[in-house]
């Protein structure tokens, strides 16, 4: 919100500067964030009266003005606007100006002699867009005929003055306006508040509008009026106009302006109705499916029984507190309007706007709550600009009350607000606190049961409990006031257990390896769930940022390929990135921290896409493969428990080119490339590697056992089996170590691995060489290890049917 030096100080004007009126308010939640000048900087711009005005020689556009700029020979300027004429005050830019930069950032215009068409030029008659005062373009800036030829423009129009943009919070509703601000102003440094006078209109007329308010849960008070014989071609005042135009508001026409003013003075959105294009009376309610309505900012838009209306005739005319509508709309050609006033509860006008995807200044106001017991003395005001400015006759108020809120009285315990904020206050400084605010404050009660019973005004629709009361304790006693006392606590060391992983540690596994961290939104595209996660049902969220974030992900596949598709438009060509995150299941609540029917564990996923190294000298290229990151996903679960892999079949992953991830024999993620038909559908040139681990699981950790060394040198055999091609090599390793505690001839097994594999030609088979490593607490005998070989020969023909390769 813009506001106006000028404009405050006419309702509160402290005995301060501006720097530190603008500390005051933003240390009182009213956060200033800009200080700026009403114009950009220029110079050398005077006020000039146009002497004479004759056609260019040379061109049909073109005048050639004689100017006076008080200077000691009139000016030849050249100039195209099409409103100049003899005899009017405009800017003048003389030889040497500077005007501000067409863009932001750019350099200044510096003003120079010019020749145009063949005709010397001594200067520049200037509008207000090329002064930085407006948009307006359309023709030079006419002046005030009481300004003195030859003074500095700025001087003149006070272009200098300072307009505070100030931020404010959504509970500050009764600030969206010059007064407000200025009332806060008032209770902040105890300056007397200018409180505005409403004379009432006497009326010329005894016409009266029918209305009908046929939902008082949407309008709760509707004040209105008719004046008839207004001039809406008069211009509106200068000042007026200034004051619009400085706080942020485009010039459109008198009427149009009155209704802008009063709304950014006093926080009282208005309306006014072309009287003639109302059809019989005004109907106020709420809309019915099938019923639209073309609004004033051109959008035509459906209504439904959630959105309230006003109507007359067959038709709806305005979105009620939001947006009049086109039918209706004032015109240069108006000559009767009806004038309108209203409260509208701030729970009928929430988030309509929002709806249509549209806000507007009205609708800011009404959902934060506009004061209700204002109407008629503000359609007063309203009523006795328009009659000054576009003249005509005023009817009769009327004013129908139907239901406004109740304010009820709010407590505050004078301990309780010290101990919340921390510091003494005292009484009687809070109750010289709830007279600037014009609170009405009953103080009961002695010592420590003394408290203050509050009844809000009907402006103040921010105070219903007693914590409110304590904020305006302390922020118009000062946060500067409260003193920084560092808190004190009891602090111990608490035991990190030996037997289990931070989520940071995974985290900096992963970053050894490589890996780069990653964080999504919790919110997924539903066609992510259904395509990864194998999902058609996920957890829909009530009120979505926006359709392509509306589920929540039970995977963190989907933003980990959204990030891979991102980094490929930035022509990356390898990427490797993790997340650890929840998902969201629909499942029974584990704990007492979850709720009922959600369950929310943590994952943690990775991908890996492009080359398996950075490009480089020591060793070819090669993309990275199945196997590559399975070695990266064996370091993870390093020290977990019993690691296997299995086969699986997994929606987003390719069939034969997937395993589930085993630690315990239980499952704890997958592993896999990703499916070729999601590599097609999202356009990416080779296939990456993901794998989604259980964060629990990965935290686990078994503790290390201390083994003496071994006195005994270890024996190695190798055996070559000859087996069906199916039978999966971890079935094969699984054997083995069974055998160690099954059979007594091979307690002496240490270890088996797998070191050589190949599929023979033309069979089903496949060659799988095994390496046994044999100990004891004796040095082996040969008669020993050749019977621990013997026994798992025997116990692989048993299992798998394999024999020895010859």
């Amino acid at each position: 919100m813009q506001v106006p030096e000028s404009w405050l100080r006419s309702f509160c004007n402290p005995n301060l500067g501006i720097e530190e009126l603008a500390e005051g308010l933003t240390m009182a939640g009213l956060e200033v964030e800009e200080l700026r000048a009403a114009a950009p900087d220029f110079r050398g711009v005077v006020v000039a009266r146009v002497l004479e005005v004759t056609p260019h020689p040379d061109a049909d556009r073109l005048r050639v003005c004689r100017v006076d700029a008080g200077g000691e020979a009139p000016l030849q300027i050249v100039c195209g606007a099409p409103n100049v004429v003899a005899g009017m005050k405009v800017p003048c830019a003389i030889i040497g100006a500077e005007l501000p930069p067409a863009e932001a950032g750019g350099k200044a215009f510096r003003i120079g002699a010019a020749r145009m068409r063949g005709v010397d030029s001594q200067g520049m008659l200037c509008s207000a867009r090329e002064l930085g005062l407006s948009s307006d373009h359309s023709g030079l800036l006419a002046l005030d005929e009481q300004l003195e030829v030859g003074q500095d423009v700025r001087e003149a129009l006070r272009l200098d003055e300072r307009v505070l943009e100030i931020k404010l919070t959504p509970n500050l509703g009764h600030c969206m306006s010059v007064y407000g601000v200025a009332r806060e102003l008032s209770a902040i440094t105890g300056a007397e508040l200018v409180r505005p006078r409403f004379e009432p209109v006497a009326p010329a007329l005894q016409e009266r509008l029918p209305v009908r308010v046929l939902a008082d849960d949407l309008c709760g008070r509707f004040s209105g009026r008719v004046v008839r014989g207004v001039d809406a071609r008069a211009p509106t005042p200068a000042w007026l106009r200034q004051r619009l135009e400085r706080a942020g508001q485009r010039s459109i026409s008198a009427l149009v302006d009155i209704s802008n003013y009063v709304m950014l003075e006093l926080g009282r959105p208005t309306h006014v109705f072309d009287l003639d294009r109302i059809e019989g009376g005004l109907e106020v309610r709420w809309g019915r499916p099938g019923e639209s309505l073309e609004l004033l900012n051109g959008q035509t838009v459906q209504v439904d029984e959630r959105v309230g209306v006003i109507a007359a005739g067959k038709g709806i005319e305005s979105l009620a507190g939001i947006m009049g509508g086109e039918a209706t709309a004032v015109s240069l050609d108006t000559r009767n309007v009806y004038v309108e006033a209203a409260f509208w509860w701030p729970q009928s006008i929430r988030g309509r706007a929002r709806r249509y995807n549209f806000s507007t200044d009205a609708g800011a106001r009404f959902e934060r709550g506009v004061d209700p017991a204002t109407t008629v003395e503000h359609l007063e005001y309203i009523t006795r600009l328009i009659l000054d400015v576009c003249g005509g006759e005023a009817g009769p108020v009327d004013d129908q009350r139907l239901r406004l809120p109740e304010r009820k009285p709010v407590a505050m315990r004078v301990a309780r607000c010290e101990r919340i904020i921390g510091t003494p206050v005292g009484a009687d400084r809070m109750a010289q606190i709830f007279h600037r605010l014009g609170l009405p404050a009953l103080r009961e009660g002695q010592g420590a049961d003394e408290r203050f019973v509050v009844t809000p005004p009907s402006h103040r629709f921010d105070l219903e409990i007693e914590e409110d009361l304590v904020e305006e304790i302390a922020r118009i006693h000062g946060y500067a006031n409260i003193p920084v006392r560092a808190p004190l606590a009891r602090m111990s060391m608490l035991p990190e257990p030996e037997g289990r992983r931070s989520q940071h540690a995974l985290r900096l596994a992963l970053v050894e390896r490589g890996y780069q961290e990653t964080i999504q939104f919790s919110f997924a595209e539903p066609e992510w769930e259904s395509d990864l996660a194998g999902n058609p049902n996920p957890i829909a969220l009530r009120n979505p940022i926006s359709a392509q974030a509306s589920v929540m992900r039970s995977s963190l596949l989907g933003g980990l390929l959204q990030t891979l598709r991102a980094n490929l438009n930035q022509r990356a060509r390898r990427a490797r990135v993790f997340e650890v995150g929840r998902v969201f299941l629909r499942a029974p609540g584990r704990d007492d921290l979850q709720p009922a029917g959600v369950e929310q564990p943590t994952r943690v996923g990775g991908l890996a896409y492009g080359p398996v190294m950075p490009t480089g000298w020591a060793a070819p290229e090669r993309q990275v493969d199945f196997y590559d990151i399975k070695a990266d996903v064996q370091q993870l679960c390093a020290g977990c428990g019993e690691l296997r892999f299995e086969p699986v079949d997994h929606p987003a992953l390719h069939p034969g080119r997937a395993a589930a991830v085993l630690i315990d024999g239980r499952r704890a993620g997958v592993l896999g490339e990703l499916h070729p038909r999601w590599v097609q559908k999202y356009a990416l040139p080779h296939a990456p590697i993901l794998f989604e681990l259980d964060a629990a699981t990965l935290q686990t950790q078994q503790l290390a056992q201390p083994h003496a060394l071994p006195r005994t040198p270890t024996v190695l055999r190798d055996l070559a089996f000859v087996l069906e091609a199916s039978v999966p090599a971890a079935k094969v390793l699984e054997l083995t170590r069974e055998l160690r505690g099954g059979d007594a001839r091979c307690a002496i097994l240490a270890d088996a691995v797998i070191f050589d594999v190949f599929a023979l030609p033309d069979t089903s088979t496949r060659s799988l060489a095994l390496r046994l490593s044999l100990q004891a607490e004796e040095t082996l005998t040969d008669a020993q290890a050749d019977a621990a070989c013997a026994a798992v020969v025997e116990a692989m023909q048993r299992a798998f049917d394999a024999r020895l390769r010859g």
